[in-house]
């Protein structure tokens, strides 16, 4: 039986709730800053979720939504990167003293570092919008804390393809099966179970009602000592908040 020798985390949505507080008012600024009068609300960003990848996300808008614009010199591609380059800017400014990690979510990291499970980060965020967040709501070492970084473009197929979870478990230089993911969507879900790795979910607002059937569990958040989480699905045993004791059952659990 293989020991648990990895935490591979997702970041927007697991590691902090930056979807709706820091992605999307950083997209409508850049729209503002092109002169677009483009909007994405609360309700209408959780819809766009479903396409992985910021400037997969802006393509998708453009081609379904705003089939008139018209395109600045005729190319999308061009458009699209330009876009999402003045979207990171603002990103970098949201995140700064404003977005919080996830109840448990620190806990943990320092236990596994004391313990000696590494860690690692497997995202379709742009690596400079992982380095802001980390840097902010860790420390200004907070990069230094995961041992590879696999994010945004460095793979050709985004989530939920399992190129991403691929490419962070050969970085490592581990099997699959060493590792344990924690995700909270059911495309990174389904990116993780595809390149092998067993899987905990944590919720949000835009999750919580996907599929999550293929998840070892699905809990509301990895909890605290005096906040614990809630179960959704799957066996957490006495447990009342996530940690290595835990996620080590899960991932002997055939």
């Amino acid at each position: 039986m293989s020991e648990l020798r990895a935490l591979i985390f997702d970041v927007d949505g697991t590691l902090a709730e930056t979807e709706r507080d820091a992605h999307r008012p950083a997209f409508n600024r850049a729209f503002s800053e092109a002169g677009l009068d483009w909007e994405w609300s609360v309700e209408f960003y959780g819809e766009l979720l479903e396409i992985g990848g910021g400037k997969e996300r802006i393509r998708h808008y453009v081609q379904q939504y705003q089939s008139d614009f018209p395109i600045p010199n005729q190319d999308l591609d061009q458009f699209v990167v330009e876009l999402h380059e003045i979207k990171n800017k603002y990103f970098g400014q949201l995140v700064v003293d404003r977005i919080p990690l996830r109840p448990g979510v620190m806990r943990l990291m320092q236990e596994a570092q004391r313990e000696g499970v590494r860690l690692a980060i497997a995202t379709t965020s742009d690596p400079h919008n992982v380095e802001a967040l980390l840097k902010s709501a860790i420390s200004p070492d907070g990069p230094s804390w995961f041992e590879v970084i696999a994010a945004g473009d460095m793979v050709p197929v985004k989530k939920p393809e399992p190129d991403v979870y691929q490419y962070a478990v050969q970085a490592l230089k581990l099997n699959p099966e060493d590792c344990l993911a924690i995700e909270d969507s059911n495309q990174g879900l389904l990116a993780a179970k595809a390149a092998g790795v067993k899987t905990v979910i944590t919720v949000n607002n835009y999750t919580r009602n996907q599929d999550f059937s293929k998840a070892e569990l699905v809990i509301d958040s990895l909890g605290e000592p005096d906040e614990p989480f809630r179960v959704l699905s799957g066996d957490a045993g006495e447990a009342t908040y996530f940690d290595l004791a835990l996620a080590r059952e899960l991932h002997q659990r055939g």
